[in-house]
């Protein structure tokens, strides 16, 4: 109940600050001439999946996902190290790469992909682009790949949350294309630069510029793409939901699609195999919402 509590508590402080941030922004775009920035069926959509999501991650932490993290912490190094500057920047660290591998297998993993495509499902770029997120994820499993190597490793368990929580809201301020560059930030940081390169869907774009806070994960691995080289970044999926402006629709589509095809081509590999696989191994086929 606390951990729920907490989560509506984040709900209502930050969409506060979520909120403004939209509304400035939207403000200072009409002053650069960009009339339509906004577009309230899909803004709706972006609101309504991002508190769904929140709510039944709450419900999921303090249901199992804690618990989980306290078994699993029994049998790690148990680090615990007190807290000081030392101990957040190495959380900070641990976490945002944890969020990068994390980003990466989401990408990589039709299972784990079913529930992150609606994040980019949206054909624009604007901060509620931000909160468009899937109450799935805790039925995914993909919390695991950022709470449990914290757990196993020794971290804290408020702290840990309370890094995955600030990761989060860092990553809300770069879906927008009002910010252009931001010097020399770019060579360190994920900027909103970076993250328009993210979630673009022509080849250049695809699978790039996974990072959360630090764009240094992405040079290191391989997965860096520069906007200035990345070409025109056009927005969404190569297999957009029919009802994109659906909330329930734009969260359960592509699961609804990966059951069918396990129906039709009984193949268990499609559930852990790219998302693109099941039409390379057997070609076109119509999705389920079609």
């Amino acid at each position: 109940m606390e951990d729920l509590l907490r989560a509506l508590l984040f709900i209502g402080l930050f969409a506060g600050v979520f909120i403004g941030t939209m509304v400035i922004e939207n403000l200072w775009a009409k002053r650069r001439g960009v009339t339509k920035l906004y577009h309230f069926p899909e803004t709706f959509t972006n609101l309504m999946t991002g508190a769904s999501y929140k709510i039944v991650d709450g419900i999921a932490i303090a249901l199992f996902i804690q618990l989980f993290y306290d078994w699993v912490y029994q049998f790690g190094f148990q680090w615990n190290p007190e807290v000081g500057v030392v101990s957040i920047i190495a959380l900070i660290l641990f976490i945002d790469l944890c969020m990068y591998a994390a980003h990466y297998l989401m990408h990589k993993i039709r299972w784990f992909w079913n529930a992150h495509v609606t994040h980019h499902s949206s054909e624009h770029m604007n901060f509620s682009t931000a909160l468009r997120q899937n109450f799935t994820y805790a039925f995914s499993g993909t919390w695991i790949l950022w709470w449990i190597p914290a757990a196993f490793v020794g971290f804290d368990k408020t702290w840990t949350l309370i890094a995955i929580e600030a990761n989060l809201v860092y990553q809300f301020f770069l879906h927008t294309e009002q910010v252009r560059t931001l010097g020399w930030a770019e060579k360190i940081f994920n900027t909103p630069s970076h993250h328009r390169v993210h979630h673009g869907s022509n080849p250049e774009q695809i699978d790039k510029n996974f990072g959360g806070v630090l764009i240094i994960w992405d040079k290191l691995f391989g997965t860096f793409q520069a906007e200035e080289t990345a070409g025109e970044i056009v927005y969404g999926v190569k297999r957009m939901p029919t009802k994109p402006n659906n909330p329930w629709h734009a969260q359960v589509y592509d699961w609804q699609n990966m059951f069918r095809d396990l129906k039709k081509y009984k193949d268990p590999r499609i559930m852990w195999k790219h998302p693109d696989w099941v039409t390379e191994k057997y070609g076109e086929h119509q999705s389920a919402d079609q």
